[in-house]
């Protein structure tokens, strides 16, 4: 098995498992939890926002850390820490031990998802990093659709502190020989000539930074939005309880069909156009829904979910074919800080806008796409101006 192989099999496997037993728990856990600590369940979900925001603090540091050493050791302390916070939130009774697990929790996630993925990736492969960027958000596409039925059977079977007892002893059972044996230790000979040998070049300017950091703002505030509020906000458009289910269930088979056209096809133009083209899906599948409506809502789902799948994969690729892989994993930490803020306020901020607006509120998450896409573009010209 050749290296780039082996390490999108390690990390995709790992990744998978990683998004499936942090992120994606609340979603199925979150309400059992609530009931036997004495919680409302907000309260749950506004404790995970904030290990979020925390992930996203520690994310520069872990990023350069990774420039520096390599992502091994990095990836392989997420699982152990990944564990630590499952098991002290099996043990919590209240208030407190909530806090202080998903507190380890937020430093797994900002030390040990995409963007360490990403940067690990990077410092392996160089230039050559896209087609192994892809390939992992091609496996850790599946991680709700994995993870949550076997999150409800665990739950089901064991109860919800049994369920996060098995997370908690899968990330280490999994995740250390995934990240610490099969992904590959060293940058191949010749990667590493090139990096070593290559010219050093200027240094990203603030514009181009910030540009690139809103685009990636938009997408998680999109994503996370729709992911939160899809089937109400279908159901305002007038879709019928059997579409929305059928939409929604088509949704994760759009984003990964997306990545398959992304690694087949998109691969010989520039990141920056496949990006282009990913955040006009969003806005077009508004479009049709709020002109045709119901019989839309299918369109529209596979439309936002095919473009979010592809941004996925830019969060990776554009930062390396923008500024290349020097300083990759420190510039990618930065650059997903104003991201993950994005995800935490998207759940409460496009709910009070369909409160206040319906289904009209979808226009706010579309000009944001046609305002990523004018970022884009100037930041084309920016980078075509430095050239």
């Amino acid at each position: 098995m050749s290296p780039k192989n082996r390490a999108v099999l390690a990390l995709g496997l790992a990744q998978t498992m990683a998004w499936g037993g942090s992120y994606y728990i609340p979603a199925i856990l979150a309400a059992p939890m609530a009931r036997n600590l004495g919680l409302a369940t907000p309260t749950i979900f506004a404790v995970f926002s904030a290990a979020l925001l925390l992930s996203a603090f520690v994310g520069p540091a872990a990023g350069r850390a990774i420039d520096r050493h390599g992502g091994h050791w990095m990836l392989m302390s997420s699982n152990l820490l990944m564990s630590a916070g499952l098991f002290a939130l099996a043990m919590a009774q209240g208030l407190f031990g909530l806090c202080l697990a998903w507190a380890l929790l937020g430093l797994a996630m900002g030390i040990g998802l995409y963007e360490a993925g990403f940067a690990t990736l990077a410092r392996l492969f160089g230039a050559g990093a896209r087609g192994p960027i892809s390939g992992i958000t091609l496996f850790a596409g599946f991680a709700s659709t994995v993870s949550w039925p076997f999150s409800t059977f665990l739950e089901a079977e064991l109860g919800w502190r049994g369920a996060c007892l098995v997370w908690a002893a899968i990330m280490p059972l999994l995740g250390l020989p995934l990240n610490g044996w099969l992904l590959p230790r060293h940058a191949e000979p010749a990667v590493a000539a090139a990096v070593a040998a290559a010219p050093v070049g200027k240094p990203p300017g603030l514009l181009a930074l910030s540009l690139l950091a809103f685009v990636f703002a938009v997408a998680s505030f999109t994503s996370v939005a729709m992911a939160a509020h899809l089937p109400g906000m279908l159901a305002l458009a007038g879709a019928s309880a059997a579409t929305v289910v059928l939409a929604g269930a088509l949704l994760g088979p759009a984003q990964v069909g997306a990545r398959l056209l992304e690694i087949g096809v998109l691969r010989r133009w520039s990141p920056l156009v496949s990006a282009t083209l990913a955040n006009a899906t969003h806005p077009l599948g508004v479009l049709l829904l709020l002109i045709w409506g119901p019989p839309a809502a299918i369109a529209f789902v596979l439309l936002h979910g095919g473009g979010n799948g592809i941004l996925t994969i830019a969060r990776g690729t554009l930062p390396l074919a923008l500024f290349g892989p020097a300083g990759y994993g420190g510039r990618t930490g930065w650059l997903a800080v104003p991201a993950r803020f994005a995800s935490a306020a998207a759940p409460v901020l496009f709910g009070l806008l369909l409160e206040r607006f319906g289904v009209a509120a979808m226009w706010f998450t579309a000009g944001l796409s046609l305002a990523a896409i004018l970022a884009l573009v100037l930041l084309s010209r920016l980078r075509a101006s430095e050239g």
